[in-house]
């Protein structure tokens, strides 16, 4: 597990598999407290996203612009343990 983005809205966790290869993304939207898990398919489509949004290299803004594509499939709560 290793956090590659926090800012004061989003927080995104990358998961790896035993392998060490990519297993999925974990976005969590702080303000609106749900989270979502990205595995598979969805987890290859966002880290292209997010190589070719790096390329621009982003004010946080326009990060927490591009997390909130993800919102509307958001459906888990947010809970802190």
């Amino acid at each position: 597990m290793n956090m590659i983005y926090n800012s004061p809205s989003y927080c995104v966790v990358e998961f790896k598999d035993p392998e060490g290869l990519v297993g999925g993304f974990e976005i969590m939207d702080k303000l609106g407290k749900k989270e979502i898990y990205l595995g598979g398919d969805l987890a290859r489509h966002f880290r292209d996203g997010v190589q070719e949004l790096i390329q621009s290299e982003p004010s946080v803004e326009e990060v927490d612009e591009f997390l909130s594509r993800f919102e509307g499939l958001m459906q888990h709560p947010l809970v802190l343990h």
